[in-house]
């Protein structure tokens, strides 16, 4: 039999469901894939094989009789190491949580148990997922399973390696900026950062259990898979208002329009031109507008006539920085970590450059937050929003960059980073393509993209209109069609 654990998770779910095949086989194949690749690429940071196969064998028994959990039934996930999951470490990589077993299920944790995902356990992320990387004090780093010497990208890194190397069949994870999106274009998968507040975050860290909810604007939760299909099923069975999080509104999921490739308005973006991307990136981006170009696509090279990239990270950094001032825990270690990084930001990397991503610019607001001052950048995100709503809303979708590289090699965190013989500040190469789309609060996915000559995967941005993450996935799919561009890794 062909390697179940690369088949995508809704044939698993159709095959589970007509019983061609089990969810203990399923389970089985997955633990043993972790058993023989985990040990290289530190993806899961905490298994439960034992409870795992006890809930296969229910899920047996259940189809056996008739019956049915829901859309994911039997199927096997995991989950990064920030939700909290009933009865199941929860740590986000932080020493402190080394022996946080949370009492009560995440929203999101809950959903998918109640659709029925068997839980095979948790995957290794950043600390307090903070970084491009994912390294903590706990576990050891992840490594990209197309090349153990690469990073596979931040926060998310452990989740976007253990969907691409088949250690699971679903991931989920947050993104805040980038830790979805970055992992996904590093491992050659589907990710997808949904709308601002689609999702709940109740029962989420970074912030630390039982301090105040401050990650109130930019973080959303999503998804990581091996198809556009699985990202809609996960996506649909997450998705909608909670009790718990009375700023998720009650939006139904949008409707698709049907129209077909042909029909679609499409703008494109190779770079923003104050920051260059690899070249192997600026290339494949435009072969791909001349491959839709013969599909009679509408496509336009296009951006908005006042998206200025330094503005907008500069407002997202100011958020950023009021935000993690009471969000993040304050002792010598978290301290020192960010000295680190604003030092390192302001210090490495061509000085223009260093300009867009200085992070001490925003030591005001790191030292003497103000009320005034929060409110303040809060309103311009808001102008911000409602501008990129207006200017987007003659495109069906905007396809861009996901970051100004590919995958790295393993390095110190927030270290410059060398691009076509330039050095580009960490949290320009890393960021700079994916925190707009935070600040601005647009659903993007992330597709494969093909890889490079020395085989690291690529991947596309596909911003779509807000609360439009249905028709999003299906202009995606569209493109994914024509592109072609997903690999498994040579594990």
């Amino acid at each position: 039999m062909a390697d179940i654990t690369f088949l995508s998770a809704s044939e698993l779910a159709r095959k589970i469901r007509d019983r061609t095949l089990s969810s203990t086989e399923v389970v089985t194949a997955y633990l043993n894939k972790i058993e023989k690749h985990n040990p290289t690429l530190n993806a899961i940071c905490t298994l439960d094989s034992e409870g795992a196969l006890k809930k296969a064998k229910e899920a047996d028994l259940a189809s056996s009789q008739g019956e049915n959990w829901g859309a994911l039934h039997g199927i096997p996930i995991t989950l990064k190491d920030m939700f909290e999951t009933a009865g199941l470490k929860t740590t986000a990589g932080y020493t402190p949580l080394e022996d946080y077993v949370p009492k009560r299920d995440a929203t999101v944790v809950s959903r998918l148990r109640g659709a029925g995902a068997i839980l095979l356990g948790k995957s290794n992320m950043a600390e307090l997922a903070g970084d491009y990387q994912s390294s903590n004090s706990l576990f050891p780093t992840v490594n990209n399973p197309w090349n153990v010497r690469y990073t596979p990208g931040g926060s998310s890194g452990g989740s976007a390696a253990a969907v691409s190397a088949g250690l699971s069949s679903l991931d989920f994870g947050n993104d805040f900026a980038g830790s979805i999106r970055q992992p996904a274009h590093f491992c050659g998968i589907y990710g997808l950062k949904p709308t601002d507040r689609r999702i709940s975050l109740a029962g989420t860290i970074p912030e630390v259990p039982g301090t105040p909810t401050c990650l109130r604007q930019m973080m959303t939760v999503g998804c990581l898979a091996r198809s556009l299909e699985d990202i809609q099923l996960s996506f649909s069975t997450i998705s909608g208002a909670d009790s718990r999080r009375p700023d998720v509104p009650p939006v139904p999921l949008d409707r698709l329009s049907g129209k077909p490739l042909s029909a679609l308005n499409i703008a494109w973006i190779d770079e923003w031109p104050q920051v260059p991307v690899a070249p192997v990136l600026h290339e494949r981006i435009q072969d791909i507008a001349r491959q839709l170009s013969t599909y009679d696509v509408r496509l336009e090279k296009w951006s908005p006539e006042e998206f200025d990239i330094a503005k907008v990270l500069n407002l997202y950094m100011r958020i950023a920085a009021y935000v993690s001032t009471y969000s993040q825990p304050r002792n010598r270690h978290t301290i020192k970590i960010g000295l680190t990084q604003i030092f390192r930001t302001a210090t490495q990397g061509d000085k223009a450059l260093r300009q867009l991503g200085d992070f001490s610019r925003v030591l005001p607001e790191l030292l003497r937050p103000s009320l005034k001052g929060y409110f303040t950048a809060l309103t311009e995100r808001d102008q911000f929003t409602a501008y990129m709503d207006e200017v987007l809303e003659p495109w069906d979708a905007w396809i861009t960059p996901v970051a100004a590289t590919v995958a790295f090699t393993h390095r110190p965190s927030w270290t410059a980073i060398s691009i076509n013989g330039v050095d580009y500040p960490y949290v320009v190469a890393n960021g700079a393509y994916s925190m707009p789309f935070n600040l601005s609060g647009h659903p993007a996915v992330v597709i494969p993209a093909g890889l490079t000559d020395e085989g690291l995967p690529m991947g596309l941005q596909i911003v779509g209109k807000r609360w439009k993450e249905m028709e999003l996935i299906a202009i995606a799919q569209q493109i994914d069609d024509v592109v072609k561009g997903f690999h498994h890794p040579p594990v």
